[in-house]
């Protein structure tokens, strides 16, 4: 059985519709070395290479940093997912 079937509030779709769905909206995305960048997804590209606006940065859950734009290597990544704001 899949997790989506296993998950009655799991939505089911491909990760791209999902890119594609938080684009102006705002999402926190996981760094491999376990910082969090929140903030409203611009753009994005192939690579996963992000930019983001009016982005926080937050270290073991504290907030660390502000910043207007910011710009993520793809390859720095390990999630993004989707904020309620």
């Amino acid at each position: 059985m899949s997790a989506a079937a296993q998950q009655p509030n799991a939505k089911a779709g491909s990760p791209n519709d999902f890119l594609k769905g938080v684009i102006g909206k705002n999402v926190n995305v996981r760094l491999n070395s376990g910082i969090d960048y929140r903030g409203v997804l611009s753009c994005l590209d192939g690579y996963m290479n992000i930019a983001l606006e009016q982005t926080v940065e937050y270290v073991d859950g504290i907030k660390k940093n502000s910043y207007g734009d910011a710009f993520i290597r793809g390859n720095n990544v390990m999630y993004i997912t989707a904020l309620e704001k």
